[in-house]
């Protein structure tokens, strides 16, 4: 008997596969954005921009246009006159030069202290990684009082070479390094922390020494984070004003100080436009470079794990050695030195230059004194860290988002890269920028008190940015994905995801826009009004007069300025460390029934 044939049975559905016929289209991702949500992100780019086209934009091609077009048509014959001095071209040597030893000093000196710091536990570390830290904010005219302290006649190193240290490229260079070396060994031993250490085991397990699974296998994964570490270092040693003025005077300059010559003391914005431009040039083949370094270090960073640090070894001790003696003779000496200067008068130990710290007149060069100077400086650095954490946290929250678009992730990349121009540009043409530009309608803020804070904003956005970015980075975009698919709106999900991870990292994020803005000097300098100045231009004011009550006030006020920052950084760098040990602790569940006593 043969079988009723039945019903035919419908073809299996397929599971779309990749790479053939139509791809399958993705599911929804949550609820759709609302006009609010839309109109928030348009303001997360549009306020930003904004904000650097009216207080950078505007101020620094201002003072262009007035060097290059005086009258209103564009003459470029400015650069063949300025490029013919032999003073320009000694000028651009000293700069790169400088700024090359100084770069290459920091990166042999950074990488031993970023594995012995982030790659092992030992007793006193997180003290260490603060302390090199710190130098990093200080304010750039108290680390040039601080070293020339050192080299000067009655310094520990005054009596060298019969006092050729003063005013010498070494000491310049000795200082760069003391600013920069902390910037190689937080961005390297970040990177070095998040490395999966199976690769250099496996390494040792087939035969290796530590010292070729370091060269084959650890140093090209760090190389990206190197280069990009040594590119900021030679941005910022570059561009360093307050401490080349302080300790180089007018034998030793770089292209930061020549710009300042040639605008306080000559008036000559056409040479000052064309050195600006030579600089903007400089610095934006830098930048190109470390965002091509970046993009290469966040492609090994998807591969590795957050590891706990490990022992310390035998084998670390060289490392903790230099490590050791770098702290202590090239960060902690200066400042020992500055503060047991501050405490002599006349050959004698004495407390007068703390206490003359409230006078004015007589014989010191005051109007106001330190301490009302101090307040002053505090307010304008409080505002000016306000608006530079709402600028920057906008600008990181745009830049971190991955869109699927070519075109809006070549403007991300475009909008990351503007935002580090304030680094290069000098803080002297945005300060003398804003002076030609913010005297009439319809922003007059020259007789203004927010001046200050705006000008000390911009400086401070690009390193808010700077800090907020590599959080915002790291998360995985699926969590974001998974929030939308339960149902969160996008501002939820903002909240619940990135939300946590800004508050981590906008501790440290504050405390690098404070510091910043209560040391900085450059723009500052231009626009601080006689009647209200702030504390670095009155230890600038009080260093440059003759007379020793007005030397030891300086020096003086000089430690209250630096013991200010960096406490401030200190607190904030204990903050993330206490926030990062209690993200670090395994979560208790409670105890069942029968488990419980």
């Amino acid at each position: 008997m043969s079988a009723v044939p039945g019903p035919a049975p419908r073809p299996a559905a397929r599971a779309p596969q990749a790479g053939r016929g139509r791809r399958a289209r993705p599911l929804r991702r949550g609820p759709s954005t609302t006009p609010s949500e839309r109109l928030g992100w348009f303001l997360a780019v549009a306020a930003p921009v904004v904000f650097l086209a009216v207080f950078f934009a505007w101020p620094v091609a201002s003072l262009l246009a007035r060097g290059l077009a005086p009258q209103g048509a564009l003459d470029l014959s400015g650069f063949v006159e300025v490029l013919a001095r032999p003073r320009t071209w000694r000028i651009i040597r000293q700069t790169l030069l400088q700024a090359s030893a100084a770069t290459a000093i920091c990166v042999l000196l950074g990488l031993p202290g970023a594995c012995v710091l982030y790659r092992r536990r030992f007793p006193g570390r997180d003290l260490l990684r603060a302390v090199v830290t710190v130098p990093f904010v200080l304010p750039s005219v108290v680390v040039g009082i601080a070293f020339h302290a050192l080299v000067t006649r009655g310094g520990p190193l005054g009596g060298v070479a019969d006092g050729a240290l003063d005013g010498s490229v070494l000491t310049v260079v000795a200082a760069l390094v003391f600013f920069n070396y902390g910037l190689v060994v937080r961005m390297v031993g970040t990177m070095w922390s998040r490395l999966d250490p199976r690769a250099v085991e496996a390494a040792r397990t087939l035969g290796a020494s530590p010292w070729r699974a370091f060269y084959t296998v650890t140093l090209p994964s760090l190389a990206p984070t190197i280069a990009a570490a040594a590119s900021l270092t030679f941005l910022f040693c570059a561009t360093a004003y307050g401490v080349v003025l302080v300790l180089g005077g007018t034998g030793i300059g770089t292209i930061e100080t020549e710009i300042y010559v040639l605008t306080a003391q000559y008036l000559d914005l056409r040479a000052a436009a064309v050195l600006s431009v030579l600089q903007l040039l400089v610095i934006a083949a830098v930048l190109w470079l470390t965002e091509r370094t970046r993009r290469a270090s966040q492609a090994w960073l998807r591969l590795h794990l957050d590891v706990p640090p490990t022992r310390l070894r035998r084998a670390d001790l060289p490392a903790l050695a230099l490590t050791l003696m770098v702290v202590a003779g090239l960060l902690i000496g200066p400042v020992v030195v500055l503060l047991a200067r501050s405490l002599r008068r006349g050959g004698q130990w004495t407390l007068a230059n703390y206490t003359d710290l409230s006078t004015t007149g007589g014989r010191n060069a005051l109007l106001v004194t330190v301490w009302q100077a101090a307040g002053n400086s505090l307010r304008v650095a409080a505002a000016a860290a306000v608006i530079a954490l709402a600028i920057g946290t906008a600008v990181s929250l745009v830049v971190s988002r991955r869109p699927r678009s070519p075109w809006l992730r070549r403007g991300v990349v475009l909008l990351d890269s503007v935002f580090m121009l304030p680094l290069g540009v000098s803080a002297v043409t945005v300060g003398f920028g804003f002076l030609i530009t913010l005297t009439r309608p319809p922003l007059v803020l020259t007789r203004s008190w927010w001046i200050l804070p705006l000008a000390q904003a911009v400086v401070a956005v690009p390193l808010v940015v700077r800090t907020l970015l590599p959080a915002l980075r790291a998360i995985d975009p699926r969590q974001r994905e998974v929030a939308a698919a339960l149902g969160a709106g996008p501002g939820r999900v903002l909240a619940t995801v990135d939300g946590p991870h800004l508050l981590r990292a906008g501790g440290l994020a504050a405390g690098f826009a404070l510091a910043t803005s209560l040391g900085e000097f450059g723009a500052t300098s231009f626009l601080a009004r006689p009647q209200t100045p702030t504390l670095p231009v009155v230890l600038y004011r009080l260093i440059g007069s003759p007379g020793a009550q007005n030397q030891g006030m300086g020096l003086a006020a000089g430690v209250v300025l630096a013991a200010g920052t960096a406490a401030i950084m200190l607190a904030c760098e204990r903050v993330q460390t206490m926030h990062l040990r209690r993200s670090r602790e395994p979560v208790r569940l409670p105890a069942t029934r029968e488990e419980r006593p």
